[in-house]
């Protein structure tokens, strides 16, 4: 199986980076393949541009998108690890869905309405965000299942085996830190 990781936390040493590292080991101790994006390390443009839709209307995006798009393809399952800033993904995660989910790519208009371009392929969310559980409790765990669950993963047709938080990310003892990553662990084990 050939797992992608798609990741994004400028600080390796954060509750996200510790959750991509046990993904990443679960996978390749299972025997896996497991390719890696980490975007701050990529220096990833979030930036969609006029020229980038001109570029896909004309069937000639730039490296950078076209390299993402190939890793998608390539994988039989797709990870997004990323913390939650400002009750949203950072910028630089929201401008990969930006630029490598496109048109004609992730989805098409057709005859009868959207098409749904990514054929089922599994995917996972994997979040932590600051706060305590109870804040998030109070309709923004379901705002951001509806804004990435349904209208990123589902709108281009991924089958998203499950989207995991972890609150109180820098607070939370480190006891409740190794819970989380053997939820994570468990549940890639789960998956394969």
């Amino acid at each position: 199986m050939k797992a992608l990781i798609v990741y994004a936390n400028p600080n390796p040493e954060s509750l996200s980076g510790r959750v991509k590292d046990v993904v990443k080991e679960t996978l390749i101790n299972k025997g896996h393949e497991v390719n890696v994006r980490d975007l701050y390390d990529l220096g990833f443009n979030p930036v969609l541009t006029a020229a980038d839709q001109a570029a896909n209307m004309n069937g000639a995006l730039p490296k950078d998108i076209t390299t993402e798009q190939e890793f998608i393809n390539q994988a039989d399952i797709i990870y997004f690890v990323y913390p939650i800033w400002w009750t949203g993904a950072p910028a630089i995660m929201k401008g990969y869905f930006d630029r490598v989910l496109l048109y004609g790519y992730a989805y098409k208009y057709g005859p009868t309405g959207i098409e749904k371009l990514m054929n089922g392929k599994p995917v996972v969310i994997l979040n932590n965000h600051g706060n305590p559980k109870s804040v998030y409790e109070t309709g923004m765990y379901d705002a951001l299942k509806l804004t990435s669950d349904i209208g990123v993963m589902d709108f281009c047709g991924f089958d998203l085996k499950a989207h995991l938080f972890f609150p109180s990310a820098k607070s939370a003892a480190e006891e409740e830190k190794q819970s989380y990553l053997e939820k994570v662990k468990s549940l890639c084990e789960s998956l394969i």
